[in-house]
């Protein structure tokens, strides 16, 4: 009997990096694990959901009210889920998750996960380095959340700054250590 997989859940907030959590996906699957994508309704306007469930050979959820889960879809989404990762982690989501809001589906999993989180940052340089900002990451190290970046680097908004999400290999690797010392 071959082992179980181990189960991801990516949850893809609304920013323009959205585009690497496809790459991420991707590697995610070719390195074996079982992948579920949650978008935030922002997320879709950057990534759609072909893309991401031809990726991950599942179906993309976006909602709170998923008739597919009769329990709730933030119940059974994060049912026996090894790592949650979040990519992008917009400055909206760490807000959410660092004040314990339910306002949508990513944040309601965020409440109801109980096993590791990988935040990967993506913002501009100002809102980055804003004060709130800083706080909600604080709390979110304190709460036991990983954050893997953000990083230095051109932007978007098209300047230099820091605020440009971690690579999918970066973020692979650091679940890979999270998992390791998980065990």
């Amino acid at each position: 009997m071959e082992p179980t997989a181990q189960r991801i859940l990516l949850t893809i907030g609304g920013g323009i990096a959205a585009y690497k959590a496809a790459d991420l996906c991707s590697k995610l699957a070719q390195a074996g694990y079982q992948v579920q994508v949650v978008t935030s309704r922002a997320a879709t306007e950057f990534i759609g959901d072909a893309t991401l469930a031809a990726l991950s050979g599942r179906p993309v959820v976006h909602d709170v009210f998923d008739p597919r889960f009769p329990l709730g879809s933030h119940i059974e989404l994060t049912r026996e889920i090894d790592a949650m990762i979040v990519a992008p982690a917009t400055a909206n989501l760490l807000a959410q998750f660092a004040q314990g809001m339910a306002s949508d589906l990513i944040s309601t999993l965020y409440l109801q996960n109980t096993s590791p989180v990988l935040l990967a940052p993506a913002m501009s340089d100002p809102m980055w380095n804003h004060l709130a900002v800083q706080r909600n990451v604080q709390t979110l190290r304190e709460d036991g959340c990983h954050l893997v970046g953000p990083e230095d680097g051109w932007l978007s908004c098209r300047v230099k700054g820091t605020g440009r999400m971690s690579e999918p290999v970066d973020l692979l690797l650091a679940l890979e250590s999270v998992l390791k010392d998980h065990c």
